[in-house]
């Protein structure tokens, strides 16, 4: 087990969780890093400092990208056609089941629709368990990145199904709980935020002779993009706004920090962008807080990790007005929300940002100071709260079918 240093804090205020016995299923725990499995990691970690005892059931690899959090059991999985770094998981397996009675959990936690989560819900039944499912990512607004736009009704009846199965949601933002509440996918949803680790991110941590090292003068505004290059993070969104600002002759550099499958697209999309890599710890913490504006055109997440790093980090952040940065993103205190109306509208809410400095400055200071609301042990207590509320509640109604039976006997 792993227990990340800057988490092992005291939380007198804590539950007692020693009579949780949660099993976990996630289709991706540890072998891609994103911030879905960075969340349930340190999910893990609370849980197991409070007591509760775990189990966490995802498919695995031999070439991890982080240590595991907790027992770790391997399901089947095989690589999603095109995006082979990630795994479908394809249930469980007779081996998988064994070691889920001897286990013998009196939750199920379920981070995703597939097909391992929907054994894992049948199980729950079969035995009585209750299921919190935890909502990571807009799964039905995928398929438009890749010309399948057609399917997302089906994708989110597959979804609705699945989540009424369960007894209850947590999603990560207020506007991700209104977005199911409309969709109709419970009507038991609580808000597991996420947190931001400020020992890597804060402005301190900007290093203008690393940005030098890269080309970039000390005057230069750099928009910077963070996250996995695929086309569902708005990569095109991205690419097109910055060329409308090279149109509009609107001083700027690019910094793309990350990687992935779409790299080459995306570097051809932006000619003279600087592209970091995949960064992690210190060196995440430096390149994301040696930028000056945070662009993110995605509409998938729910909550958007990458945003409160870069409010963290005191840049102000121009993000698409969808589920996630509309909880986090002030508009004109720590930045810009830009709804659906085109390119031309993310480049007109940037261009101030790039030749206004003491409106760049005056926002990235309040997107640092609001991210301070943020602390993992607070917003990871919400997912324990739930789970005591589920068991007891599902307690209560064993107990009240036992006296009706007994009742009913006589």
């Amino acid at each position: 087990m792993v227990v990340s240093p800057d988490l092992a804090v005291s939380d007198a205020a804590a539950p007692d969780l020693s009579r949780l016995r949660i099993a976990l299923f996630s289709g991706n725990y540890n072998y891609v890093r994103d911030g879905a499995n960075q969340a349930l990691n340190r999910l893990a970690e609370y849980l197991l400092r409070h007591g509760a005892a775990l189990r966490v059931y995802a498919p695995t690899t031999d070439t991890p990208a982080f240590e595991p959090t907790g027992d770790l059991v391997s399901v089947p999985g095989i690589p999603i056609p095109g995006r082979s770094e990630y795994q479908i998981p394809m249930g469980l397996s007779r081996a998988n089941k064994r070691d889920l009675a001897t286990f013998a959990p009196n939750i199920i936690h379920v981070s995703s629709p597939d097909p391992t989560g929907h054994s894992a819900v049948r199980w729950a039944t079969e035995h009585d368990t209750p299921v919190l499912a935890s909502v990571h990512t807009r799964f039905e607004t995928y398929p438009r990145y890749y010309g399948l736009g057609f399917t997302e009704p089906l994708v989110e009846a597959i979804c609705r199904r699945f989540y009424h199965r369960c007894d209850a949601l947590v999603a990560p933002s207020q506007s991700m709980v209104d977005t199911l509440l409309e969709q109709e996918m419970h009507d038991d949803i609580a808000i597991w935020s996420r947190g931001v680790d400020r020992t890597v991110f804060d402005p301190s941590r900007r290093d203008l002779e690393w940005r030098r090292s890269l080309g970039i003068a000390d005057d230069e505004v750099v928009i910077v993009f963070l996250g996995r290059l695929v086309m569902e993070k708005g990569l095109d969104t991205f690419a097109e706004t910055i060329i409308q600002l090279r149109r509009d002759q609107v001083p700027h550099r690019v910094m793309v920090i990350g990687d992935g499958p779409a790299r080459k697209w995306f570097e051809h999309a932006l000619p003279g962008g600087v592209f970091v890599g995949f960064q992690t710890g210190a060196d995440l913490g430096r390149a994301l807080a040696s930028g000056d504006v945070f662009f993110n055109p995605s509409i998938t997440e729910t909550f958007g990790n990458v945003t409160l790093e870069a409010m963290a980090s005191g840049l102000p952040v121009v993000a698409a007005g969808a589920t996630g940065a509309s909880s986090l993103v002030e508009e004109w205190e720590t930045g810009r929300l830009v709804e659906s109306c085109g390119v031309s509208c993310f480049a007109e809410a940037i261009a101030p940002y790039c030749t206004n400095h003491d409106l760049r400055a005056r926002h990235g200071k309040a997107g640092e100071i609001k991210s301070r609301e943020f602390s993992w042990d607070a917003i990871n207590r919400v997912v324990a709260d739930t789970y005591l509320r589920l068991l007891e509640t599902r307690e209560a109604e064993r107990e009240a079918d036992r006296l009706a039976d007994k009742a009913a006997a006589r």
